[in-house]
């Protein structure tokens, strides 16, 4: 089973996991209609192996694999790596899918891991290869008090922990928060959230298990919930992302499956391995987003009749150098990347860091441009209940028509007004401040990767200090 179908993903979701949504035992994902809402979403990475195979399959050996777990080993398989993912992001709406991060995971892990870890990470990765299985990934722990260290923690449960070992296995307590894909992924993978010192020793771990392991709960956001009307939230309607308070209670971890099991001082560089992947996975799913913004902004800029406004071509420009920047600079990630450990091609660290940067600083900003574009309709416009509504929907054609027809004008607002001003585009505004890192994280990152030398010898140079 190299590359599963989609109904092959989906019936493996029904397995006893145990998921609480909205105060409520879900017996069943599947049949709940906001989190099968959130399964067909991720189904859509099944189905690019069909769609786009050119991208989505790799073959080996004669045998056929999801190319999201083709090992990067060169620049161009970086790019391609970097092109899966925005094409996946394109199927969801500019939305992230599912196997993206799982996989960034499972390099970080090939990268970063060491001895016995390493071996046992290999094996994890072929299995997760060959049976084409999804997973989410645990990282942020709820952390309490953020001036003290886990140990110092007044709950030592605050931090993901180990308490407890025999001979086949360790048994872990604590929770991790923000997991995506979590109540429809198959597995889930467990890294640090950051570098650790000797007195840490306990927090220092990394491991896999399936979602339906004994002790292990899933506390599902009920953000964005609600039915939605497809005329009022076409995006939103149909794709939709899960996030978790992921809880381990006395949970127990086959030997085998952990890679890490009290070394503080690969914590950290796991950690930082995983943000590499991760960071350039989120520069290239951001991409289809921002085209959307762009496309949109110009969109509305004609159905509006101001297209040919000074401050309008200001703005548009404007947008268009935002994204351009952000896809620019997760090109050159790719272009500037390395071998890193055991052969692992490592994105640049500056330029991925620089790319989410970009992101996140712009993003807020082209929010704004595009809401000053589209006018107060955004939050004032009629409903999917009035356009269907035969009595009331010729007097919305005949005043919100513009300079285009008032369906045109009403269906793009309302993509607007889904990806910006309701719960959705609160979504993806706060995944622009937080996802796959702060903006003082990637700052920081920034800084490390940046080695002056160069720039300051040359200075020096200029200034004649060494004459």
């Amino acid at each position: 089973m190299a590359i599963r179908s989609s109904e092959q993903y989906r019936a493996g979701l029904r397995d006893g996991r145990r998921v609480v949504y909205r105060g409520q035992r879900v017996k069943d994902v599947l049949e709940e209609p906001e989190l099968r809402l959130a399964v067909e979403h991720s189904a859509l990475c099944y189905d690019l192996a069909e769609t786009r195979p050119d991208l989505a399959v790799d073959v080996e050996g004669g045998e056929k694999f999801s190319a999201f777990y083709h090992v990067p080993r060169s620049v161009e398989d970086l790019t391609r790596r970097g092109s899966l993912i925005e094409a996946c992001a394109a199927a969801g709406s500019g939305t992230i899918v599912l196997k993206e991060v799982g996989s960034d995971a499972l390099f970080a892990l090939l990268r970063a891991t060491e001895g016995e870890g390493a071996e046992k990470a290999r094996a994890y990765f072929d299995r997760v290869r060959s049976q084409d299985l999804a997973l989410a990934v645990a990282q942020t722990d709820v952390k309490g008090d953020r001036a003290l260290p886990p140990h110092r923690q007044a709950d030592p449960d605050l931090y993901l922990h180990v308490v407890d070992e025999d001979a086949e296995s360790i048994t872990v307590r604590g929770a991790k928060v923000h997991t995506s894909f979590s109540a429809n992924a198959d597995e889930i993978v467990v890294l640090p959230t950051r570098a650790m010192g000797s007195e840490d020793r306990d927090y220092a771990v990394s491991f896999a298990v399936p979602v339906d392991t004994p002790g292990l709960t899933l506390y599902v956001s009920p953000y964005s919930a609600g039915e939605r009307d497809s005329f009022e939230f076409p995006v939103s309607s149909r794709h939709k992302l899960l996030e978790s308070l992921t809880v381990f209670d006395d949970v127990r971890v086959p030997r085998e499956r952990v890679f890490l099991d009290r070394v503080p001082e690969l914590a950290g560089p796991l950690a930082i391995a995983f943000v590499d992947y991760h960071r350039f996975t989120a520069v290239n799913y951001k991409l289809p987003l921002l085209d959307a913004l762009v496309g949109a902004a110009h969109l509305i800029a004609e159905l509006n009749g101001i297209s040919r406004a000074g401050h309008v071509r200001e703005k548009l420009t404007s947008l268009i150098a935002y994204a351009e920047t952000v896809r620019g600079l997760g090109q050159l990630a790719a272009l500037r990347s390395r071998p890193g450990d055991r052969g692992v091609q490592q994105p640049d660290p500056l330029a991925v860091n620089m790319a989410k940067y970009a992101f996140a600083h712009g993003f807020h900003d082209a929010v704004a441009k595009v809401m000053d574009l589209a006018g107060g309709l955004l939050v004032t416009g009629p409903g999917g209940e009035d356009w269907a509504n035969p009595d009331v929907r010729p007097v919305l054609e005949k005043y919100f028509t513009a300079a285009g027809p008032a369906e045109e004008r009403l269906r793009v607002l309302n993509l607007i007004a889904d990806l910006t001003a309701r719960d959705f585009g609160g979504y993806q505004a706060v995944l622009a401040t937080h996802a796959e890192g702060s903006l003082e994280a990637e700052k920081m990152q920034i800084a490390r990767s940046y080695d002056p030398a160069e720039a300051i010898a040359y200075a020096r140079r200029l200034a004649r200090l060494d004459d």
